[in-house]
């Protein structure tokens, strides 16, 4: 991608000398393919790849930039043409050229493009350093955001997670009540989907290198349409997955047996606290990123008073906590050692969830309930099933669970409810596929972990939460129902700056 992103610098440079370029003597056939191939003979590549570049700012291109002149670039001159009050003959002159050029600087201007290389994922590629901020790293890569919060644009990278690029794209492109797919095409090693989710739309693109999978996303609303929608298309095409090497923080197999919410670390507390960063800026306006989010999960409620539960490695050594769309946390106290967290938040909440008295019984169905992969998966929330596949942990340890519900990273501290809607569990952790496969050549199938719900009892009366007990003759429900009965109690949990 390196080569399409000089070709496209230089492009813009020969299109910026519009009366070096004269249209084609016999252009005035009005033969579409005769027109297409003159400028694809006399002119040069550069030229031809900068002016779907530009058109791709003025909103008539969405096609690659390969300095190809066929039916589309020819389709998107014509509207460009139209729109402005030219004759729409296909025919680039110089009143064209130079009206294309305004035309693009100043939306290029207006997004306030500028090409970064995102440190935590190798993955180069423009951003809009008038629209958003760095919020920092996320579980997968780095997070950028607008102020109010209209516009997000997420890179990703997954190396040992043991995903495919065709099982991502078979997640990324399925549909959902509140989620609708326009594009979703395979090309060249990677994919593109598009569509419209939540009140936004959105545009993904991904590139594979075996196991190496690379990309970003950018979702924005109807707010910033004009400006972020030619700049998604912009961005996708000039993006350069494998830019650079991600700046490396593995520490070894058996560390990375176990993954939580965190991008670096073990589960259950243990390992360093990951540290925010952000990608080294390329422009001014982006020199001073606001503080990042070291860590990212799920919280719930548990009391009237305001107290959600999390996980501690979720909220530990946290500048600030936001809650959802609560705000941030007024107080938090953390227990690393079980790896459980408290939040207070002083603003309304949803209603407190029952917690069982006890564990729950072996190979009862379970729901895991959380955020997972912001941005990339859903902003909302998702529900997976599974069921209690032990009653103890790793190494016997009676503190947790095994359970068969998948999860990832963003799902720590959120509730593991029954059918009933009780809560039997706080989701904590995850088995490395990858790592156990590394050490024992076998590939493990659904091994996650959850804190057992008597562990979490204990940890609230500790500290004084006046939790609900859960009623035991409360009937089994169907999966939308229980869901339902749980979702308005629980929140995305973003621990921002570290201490």
């Amino acid at each position: 991608m390196r080569g399409v992103t000089t070709a496209v610098l230089a492009g813009l440079l020969l299109c910026a000398a519009p009366v070096a370029v004269t249209a084609p003597a016999v252009a005035a056939t009005g033969a579409e393919a005769d027109l297409a191939t003159l400028y694809n003979q006399h002119t040069d590549l550069a030229f031809r790849t900068g002016l779907q570049h530009r058109l791709t700012w003025t909103g008539d291109y969405a096609g690659p930039f390969d300095g190809r002149v066929g039916p589309q670039t020819l389709r998107a001159v014509r509207d460009f043409q139209a729109r402005h009050g030219l004759a729409a003959d296909g025919v680039m002159d110089d009143a064209f050229l130079k009206l294309v050029i305004e035309k693009s600087d100043a939306a290029r201007d207006a997004a306030g493009f500028v090409q970064v290389t995102d440190a935590a994922t190798g993955v180069r590629l423009g951003l809009p350093g008038n629209v958003v901020a760095p919020i920092g790293e996320t579980e997968v890569g780095s997070l950028w955001r607008s102020d109010d919060g209209g516009v997000e644009i997420e890179t990703v990278r997954f190396s040992k997670e043991g995903y495919t690029l065709d099982g991502v794209f078979g997640v990324l492109s399925e549909t959902g009540p509140n989620k609708t797919v326009s594009e979703a095409s395979k090309a060249n090693g990677g994919f593109t989907i598009r569509g419209h989710e939540d009140g936004r739309d959105f545009l993904i693109r991904f590139s594979g290198r075996g196991g190496d999978l690379r990309g970003f996303s950018v979702a924005w609303n109807a707010a910033h349409a004009s400006v972020i929608a030619p700049y998604a298309q912009v961005a996708a095409e000039s993006v350069e997955p494998f830019a650079g090497e991600p700046r490396s923080g593995d520490v070894g197999p058996m560390a990375r047996l176990f993954e939580s919410g965190r991008a670096e670390g073990v589960a259950f507390g243990e390992g360093e606290h990951a540290k925010a960063s952000t990608p080294k800026s390329e422009s001014p306006s982006l020199a001073n990123p606001s503080p990042g989010f070291d860590s990212s999960g799920t919280g719930f409620v548990v009391s009237k008073d305001g107290w959600l539960l999390t996980n501690a490695h979720v909220a530990k050594a946290c500048k600030t906590v936001l809650v959802g769309d609560l705000g941030a946390a007024s107080k938090v106290v953390v227990d690393e050692d079980h790896d459980l967290a408290l939040l207070k938040v002083d603003a309304k909440v949803g209603k407190p969830l029952p917690i069982v008295a006890g564990k729950p019984r072996l190979g009862e169905d379970v729901l895991a309930l959380g955020f997972p992969l912001r941005s990339i998966l859903a902003d909302s929330l998702n529900v997976t099933r599974g069921n209690v596949s032990s009653l103890m942990g790793l190494m016997n340890d009676a503190n947790y669970l095994q359970i068969s519900a998948p999860v990832q990273p963003g799902n720590s501290g959120g509730p593991l409810v029954d059918l009933a809607g009780r809560v039997v569990g706080v989701v904590t952790a995850k088995l490395n596929a990858v790592a156990v496969a590394d050490l024992t050549g076998d590939i493990p199938q659904s091994i996650n972990f959850a804190i057992r719900p008597d562990a979490a009892a204990r940890f609230l009366q500790t500290h004084h939460v006046a939790f609900e007990t859960a009623d035991a003759s409360a009937p089994l429900e169907s999966v939308p129902d229980a869901t339902a009965k749980v979702q308005d109690s629980i929140y995305p949990v973003l621990c921002l700056g570290s201490n």
